[in-house]
């Protein structure tokens, strides 16, 4: 299901990336979640999720254990 607010991401994405990436996730989430409607619920989410982690990966990546802009 979308996410209305940042605070509504799961804990594990808040804790890990960055503000500016938690937008990212949570913009390409909901924008891929109305866009693959046709799927089931579980599949319709997962696409979800890959998406709003490649929408991150475009802007940020990971260093050691750390989300970082990248240059």
């Amino acid at each position: 299901m979308p996410y209305p607010t940042i605070e509504d991401l799961p804990l594990t994405l808040r804790m890990k990336l960055p503000h500016h990436a938690q937008e990212i996730y949570r913009a390409a989430f909901n924008s891929a979640w109305d866009g693959y409607g046709r799927y089931t619920p579980p599949r319709r989410e997962e696409v979800a999720h890959r998406v709003a982690w490649a929408a991150v990966k475009t802007k940020y990546r990971k260093k050691a254990d750390q989300w970082v802009a990248c240059s």
